[in-house]
């Protein structure tokens, strides 16, 4: 077994290797087509290494501009999440991927759970946007959706703040706001935010955190709490992948934590089928 950092020379095998397991795959994916195999800490840039048998590529782990480490690793888990934290450079700041393999590279870095500021257990969904199953709201124009633009850059910020401290157990600070506000406006100009409106006014939010061209990955999905229990967050879903699919897109995938049953109720509506176990640890940031 061999591991080593990847480069420019080594995107069609890694596209190659992760192409079967695309579902499980989405950041890693979509980050190697944004910005390719370059790694100056610039958003979706992150530093690969992956492990070779015989020749052949057999697991990758990605550390990103983020501190993230993302996972795509049958195999050999420990040893490329140690390799790929020594050659980015960067502290960890979280883990990403199947679970058992979130489970081994957590032991490996020798991560103490109580470190964890988010450790969720997810279910993997994946839908073909061909069997998506349109709300009727939505359908019956009850409701309307569209991308967000740059004149909703607060309203998303505010909104994406308040997911950040009820779902990451992020806190409340300039930082969290400054970051959150990077990411809506990168996110808007990507064209990869969608509000929902009924009656003229914003009453929800959903977005891709990664996008290729055979399939996107939703997330972000927040409806203000007095909105709830409407099918708000199940419309806005519905709204962008209806653009999605418009515009060829054929797949598309989310995961969401196994005890979150509003949303599991939601996505189950819309048609997604579950995959199997995924798994999101935040680990809490140092001053």
């Amino acid at each position: 077994m061999e591991i080593r950092s990847l480069g420019p020379a080594d995107m069609e095998a890694l596209e190659a290797f992760l192409a079967p397991r695309l579902e499980s795959s989405m950041f890693l994916i979509g980050n190697l087509r944004a910005v390719g195999l370059q790694d100056h800490g610039a958003p979706y840039e992150g530093t690969y290494v992956a492990a070779y048998e015989q020749g052949q590529m057999v697991a990758v782990v990605a550390h990103y501009w983020n501190r993230s480490l993302v996972l795509q690793a049958p195999v050999h888990v420990g040893p490329l999440c140690k390799a790929a934290a020594v050659a980015s450079g960067r502290p960890v700041r979280g883990f990403i991927g199947p679970a058992a393999q979130v489970e081994q590279a957590m032991a490996a870095l020798d991560v103490p759970a109580a470190n964890a500021q988010l450790d969720e257990r997810e279910t993997l969904y994946g839908l073909s946007l061909s069997a998506l199953r349109v709300p009727e709201p939505l359908a019956r124009g009850q409701v309307r959706g569209r991308r967000a633009g740059t004149g909703d850059v607060e309203l998303v910020t505010e909104w994406r703040v308040a997911f950040s401290l009820e779902s990451l157990g992020d806190e409340d600070t300039p930082r969290l706001w400054d970051q959150v506000r990077a990411s809506v406006r990168r996110g808007v100009s990507e064209g990869r935010i969608w509000l929902l409106e009924a009656g003229g006014l914003p009453v929800s939010t959903s977005g891709f955190n990664a996008a290729i061209r055979e399939a996107v990955q939703i997330g972000g999905v927040w409806t203000p709490p007095a909105l709830r229990g409407r099918g708000y967050g199940r419309a806005v879903v519905a709204a962008s992948l209806l653009d999605a699919r418009a515009e060829g897109v054929g797949r598309a995938v989310l995961f969401t934590g196994l005890d979150n049953l509003p949303a599991r109720r939601a996505y189950a509506a819309l048609g997604f089928q579950p995959l199997g176990d995924y798994r999101l640890v935040l680990l809490r940031q140092r001053a």
